[in-house]
């Protein structure tokens, strides 16, 4: 596995209302479809570390979920309508139901956004077109998100992140269909989505777990 930063441009117009940047990097020779499915003992642990410090009725009250509904709030999301996806994770734990297995990847990066409530957004490397940035949405432009069957009409106002071909996420809570990893992805880009509230001291924290589960559960697993 080779880690290489990845540089996402953030319009003027953007930089305002997110005060730190997302943080971005590539994953070199993932080759998802190689790798070994989660340990249960990695998802159990997660689990019962959540349980321990969250309750259905706590979770809400949480810091970094705080800072992620605020910032719904702020770009016109309902987040009792559409929750902030680390804390749907979290919910569902709580709730005893299992979190959704996608690919290997995708579930470690679940697994650790449920650990420490920040989202990330994983696409396949090589479906993305050119650079990226992070923009207000155009007036009538489509996007579709994952698993989701009927393109939806954007107003304008959404906060996005797009390749040279059109949308690739509405940030920070969906990614896109057309450029989702699957289990014939050999590279790619993770994002941490930073709102207001959560500092760069954070995001970096996260990276750090992310990787090491990364590696613990996709590159080492055979050893265990």
């Amino acid at each position: 596995m080779l880690r290489e930063d990845f540089e996402i441009q953030v319009e003027e117009y953007v930089r305002g209302t997110l005060q730190t940047p997302p943080r971005a990097f590539v994953l070199r020779n993932v080759d998802i479809g190689s790798r070994p499915n989660v340990s249960e003992s990695f998802e159990s642990e997660v689990y019962s570390e959540v349980r321990s410090r969250h309750t259905l009725e706590s979770v809400k009250w949480d810091p970094v979920f705080r800072a992620y509904r605020d910032f719904y709030w702020r770009i016109g999301i309902d987040p009792t309508k559409v929750r902030p996806s680390s804390e749907a994770l979290v919910r569902r734990i709580l709730q005893n139901k299992p979190l959704p297995r996608i690919n290997p990847l995708v579930d470690v990066c679940n697994l650790v956004s449920a650990l420490t409530g920040i989202t990330f957004s994983v696409f396949d490397l090589g479906k993305l077109s050119g650079s990226l940035a992070l923009t207000w949405s155009r007036t009538g432009e489509v996007f579709r998100g994952i698993g989701v069957v009927k393109a939806e009409t954007l107003t304008g106002k959404e906060l996005v992140m797009r390749d040279e071909e059109g949308v690739i996420s509405v940030y920070p809570y969906r990614d896109s269909e057309r450029t989702k990893t699957d289990h014939f992805t050999k590279d790619a880009l993770i994002v941490l989505c930073c709102v207001p509230a959560i500092g760069l001291t954070k995001l970096l924290d996260t990276e750090r777990v992310l990787l090491e589960a990364i590696e613990r559960e996709l590159f080492k697993s055979q050893a265990r």
